[in-house]
């Protein structure tokens, strides 16, 4: 009850902070007739009743995926701007009151300084308007050097089972490539190499290949096609890759012949796509499985296509197994609670929502109020999640602070010395 409460009077709150701006901006645009109208401050005060609103459900409430990501993007993007705004309307209202409560204390002055009173009222909001841009302009400056800007991000795997072959193996991950997305292909080439120049020994794909159709691949599978390892590039589905998000299939067979094309692109580019199946991985004799589940959300609103129990299947007696599965809302939902054989699962989905930041020790989006685990690595007793934030983009071209991963994995058959209980 208190919660519902706090998130009542935080949204009154979240409103009345944007009517207080509006003040601001009417008076940075007086003489503006669309500005002071009240179909303009009607509308505005409409629109702040819908964002506020919706990006509280969004926070709350189980709606669809791609709406929460909407609103919350768009949330916290106008808040930079309304908070580099706020310190200019604070700014001209003290100065207001000072000037009222000079004049009660002074015998009647001339009206002359009355008619300064304006035109710096609206320097200064115009002057926050202004600076309140700046940061939406290095958003926007950001989206566009951010789409390519791919980053290689090391992380350490231990794994006490692990056999001694596999100590200091080296897997490589990239997900999300969204080819339907691209614009500049030298910069996917480039991205391509600089998975490649790490050498790994094996290398993860974890889905979305695609926006809506197969054929978007098809200009880039060349690219594609030169990623290759020494012990092989082993792939899954992502939710876009079964074609749902296209509406205007002419039939079901079409949207059949869409799936079936994009399993044998997998097969022309040389990756290996598990479908709810796995693989033996050898080296000097010895062997861990490497299982692919095909897409399976606890958010999404599309078929669950994943099925664990073929997955695992014959894996048994394998020491170490480590899991290929798209949305990381997989791990919590059934993988936690229902396979604790899996060692490792690898997802990738989130894309971080492109906008956020990610440093060495901190990371933030507002992806985190959707996914629990949304970017980086994540423990829960002997288990681990690794969420690889995606190589492509989609939505929007480009990308704010979540940059394009390129993940590569060290293993270590060995206990995590950081948890490590003396």
């Amino acid at each position: 009850m208190q919660s519902r409460l706090f998130t009542i009077l935080l949204g009154l709150a979240l409103i009345l902070f944007d009517q207080y701006l509006l003040t601001g901006l009417v008076a940075a645009f007086k003489k503006r007739r669309l500005v002071s109208n009240k179909w303009f401050k009607l509308g505005y005060t409409l629109f702040s009743v819908i964002l506020v609103t919706g990006t509280i459900a969004s926070i709350y409430l189980n709606i669809p995926v791609g709406v929460r990501a909407g609103f919350l993007l768009l949330f916290f993007v106008l808040i930079i701007v309304k908070v580099t705004f706020l310190p200019f309307v604070l700014i001209d209202d003290i100065r207001r009151l000072i000037i009222k409560l000079r004049a009660k204390s002074k015998k009647p002055v001339p009206k002359a300084p009355e008619k300064d009173a304006i035109p710096r009222s609206e320097f200064l909001m115009k002057a926050g308007l202004i600076a309140g841009a700046v940061p939406l302009a290095s958003i926007g400056f950001g989206i566009y050097e951010g789409a390519y800007d791919y980053h290689v991000r090391k992380q350490t795997l231990y794994l006490p089972n692990l056999p001694k072959a596999f100590d200091g193996l080296t897997i490589g991950q990239i997900s999300d490539i969204h080819s339907g997305s691209f614009y500049n292909k030298k910069a996917v080439v480039g991205g391509v190499e600089m998975l490649l120049g790490q050498k790994p020994d094996v290398i993860f794909f974890t889905g979305d290949l695609v926006n809506k159709r197969t054929d978007e691949v098809y200009g880039y599978q060349d690219i594609f096609s030169k990623v290759k390892a020494p012990l092989g590039v082993f792939s899954t589905l992502g939710n876009h890759d079964y074609g749902d998000y296209y509406h205007n299939w002419k039939s079901l067979s079409d949207k059949k012949k869409n799936l079936e094309d994009i399993i044998i692109t997998h097969k022309n580019m040389g990756w290996d796509l598990l479908l709810n199946e796995n693989r033996r991985l050898k080296v000097d004799g010895q062997e861990i499985g490497i299982l692919g589940c095909e897409n399976w959300g606890e958010l999404t609103r599309f078929p669950k296509y994943g099925k664990m129990e073929p997955t695992i299947k014959g894996t048994q007696e394998l020491p170490v197994r480590l899991l290929l599965s798209h949305d990381p809302s997989h791990w919590r939902a059934q993988i936690l609670p229902h396979y604790p054989q899996i060692d490792v699962m690898f997802a990738g989905h989130t894309h971080g929502m492109q906008f956020g930041v990610r440093a060495e020790h901190f990371q933030w989006s507002p992806v985190e109020y959707v996914y629990k685990e949304w970017a980086g690595l994540y423990h829960e007793g002997s288990q681990q999640l690794y969420v690889n934030v995606g190589y492509g983009f989609l939505g929007f071209p480009g990308r704010v602070g979540i940059l394009p991963e390129i993940t590569i994995f060290t293993l270590r058959s060995a206990h995590d010395p950081l948890s490590t209980k003396i």
